[in-house]
């Protein structure tokens, strides 16, 4: 059948199949020879056919190609039912919503089914006895791929009865039937994700009664409501989330359960920052006109996702909770607002990044970032600072001459002329934050040394990112305390660290 992709033997076409129609009726079904398939067979088998095609099964996910997605992909060939183990922000979720993609674009149901009976299969009493009554002329219809995932967030207030389902006595009392007649049951979400995607996600994080509940619908197929033990052989493939930190915090998941779960796949950060900014610039949410009107220098960008990397490093931020990758992905978006907003003020119609504007993503890593003791100590907003600058130390010694911590007097470096300008600057070198362009760029001209550095170990930088590239000498002469630098109000002052003290100033 060319629409629903279903029928995977090689028999003649129907006379519906070639009018490119779906039946509409089981009797019709029968005709075109389709053959029903548990979903655990649909995605293998889809697979097999996306691998053997060379397709990407994983679109938009970056940096599992060799680890994650080939485990994931295994996990499938399986049949298994898969829980995602990883930190905050390693696109658990994203990996199970893109499941969806393995799946036949549609597939049968009877209809009026509240739990997507399969018409060759029928498990619900209503399917059943309509199946009875109406033979070949019972009615179907067709469910899209896109409407078979269901998600639950795993809270302290789900109940059995949510995902289980419950007694209800409305429908006891419009069909006027006993609390004892099946038909008086409400299935819950996990029924009626009959033949779908199933996913809990934060898995830890549901009560260890409500995790029991899920015991026999992973492994014997039954569910039990309120004394009712109906054999309801459901069809699902479950996905679960959890993170690490939750086993000894905030919950765990029950050993019996875990034992259900055939694949359990760790996940991961990026391990490397090209990666990272492929991440970020997919993810990041621009308007159009900051696109447009802010240019973002190569080494902004590394230099944003360097940032991530020391935090998740830094002996101030607890490493067992995470640097999530949405702190990259928002600290994008704020560096671009920090720049759209000075051209608005100093009235440029375009801009380009300044190092000055890292200033601005401040407030996006401050809310990502768990600290411990010692960073509480110092305060977020400092180690946020902080970050920035080993950052900067980190990138510094790919681009230029390493500065060696210990080294006599008597020896050249490539940045004495840089710091003899500035110890012959006595009232220091101030940028303002809110400064135009023009005003920027003439004030770092008026640098001859840093030209000459920027000309002599980096040539080939393009012309509109030589000034970011001139501003990141100054800030990493400051890290490696040939420079000093200042914050106040209204910009930065870089000095040199020794001038005022050998002058008498």
């Amino acid at each position: 059948m060319s629409k629903t992709q279903n029928s995977k033997q090689s028999l003649a076409p129907s006379p519906l199949e070639r009018a490119g129609e779906r039946p509409n009726t089981l009797g019709e079904l029968k005709i075109t020879g389709y053959q029903s398939k548990s979903i655990k067979d649909e995605l293998r088998d889809n697979l097999i056919q996306k691998i053997k095609n060379k397709e990407t099964t994983f679109e938009g996910v970056h940096g599992y190609e060799n680890t994650v997605i080939p485990e994931l992909e295994r996990a499938i060939l399986s049949r298994h039912n898969i829980n995602l183990l990883g930190l905050r922000g390693q696109a658990k979720t994203r990996l199970a919503r893109l499941m969806l993609n393995l799946l036949d674009e549609f597939i049968p149901f009877v209809e009026g089914s509240e739990i997507n009976d399969d018409p060759f299969n029928p498990i619900s009493r209503y399917a059943k006895e309509l199946i009875n009554e109406k033979g070949d002329d019972t009615p179907i219809s067709w469910l899209h791929r896109s409407e078979r995932f269901a998600e639950k967030l795993a809270t302290p207030d789900v109940t059995v009865a949510d995902i289980i389902g419950d007694v209800d006595p409305i429908k006891a009392a419009n069909l006027k039937l006993s609390y004892a007649d099946d038909r008086v049951i409400h299935y819950g979400m996990i029924p009626r994700a009959n033949r779908c995607i199933f996913v809990i996600n934060e898995l830890p994080d549901l009560q260890a009664r409500i995790q029991v509940a899920l015991f026999n619908i992973l492994q014997e197929g039954d569910i039990q409501i309120r004394g009712f033990k109906l054999r309801l052989p459901l069809d699902i493939q479950f996905m679960f989330t959890a993170n690490p930190e939750d086993y000894t915090n905030r919950g765990s998941i029950v050993t019996p359960l875990k034992d259900r779960i055939g694949s359990q796949i760790l996940t991961h950060y990026p391990i490397d920052v090209e990666t990272a900014k492929q991440i970020t610039q997919q993810e990041a949410k621009l308007v159009e006109n900051q696109k447009a009107n802010v240019i973002v220098p190569d080494l902004a960008r590394d230099l944003l996702e360097q940032i991530v990397f020391e935090a998740r490093k830094s002996d101030y931020i607890d490493a067992k909770s995470g640097v999530s990758a949405r702190l990259s992905i928002t600290a994008l978006e704020n560096l671009m607002s920090t720049a759209e907003r000075r051209a608005l003020v100093s009235g440029d119609a375009k801009t380009t990044v300044r190092l000055s504007d890292f200033v601005g993503i401040i407030p996006a890593i401050t809310g990502k970032v768990e600290l411990v003791y010692e960073g509480e100590q110092e305060g977020a907003a400092v180690v946020a600072y902080n970050l920035i600058g080993e950052a900067v130390k980190s990138i510094f010694p790919k681009l230029f001459p390493k500065i060696e911590k210990l080294q006599k007097q008597t020896d050249e470096s490539p940045y004495d002329d840089l710091v003899s300008w500035f110890f012959n600057e006595k009232d220091g070198f101030e940028l303002l934050d809110d400064i135009n362009d023009a005003e920027y760029k003439n004030l770092l001209d008026a640098i001859a040394p840093l030209t000459d550095l920027l000309n002599k170990y980096q040539p080939n930088t393009q012309k509109q990112d030589q000034y970011f590239v001139k501003e990141f000498i100054l800030w990493s002469l400051v890290e490696f305390k040939l420079l000093s630098k200042k914050r106040f109000s209204e910009g930065l002052q870089f000095k040199d660290p020794y001038g005022s003290f050998i002058s008498g100033i």
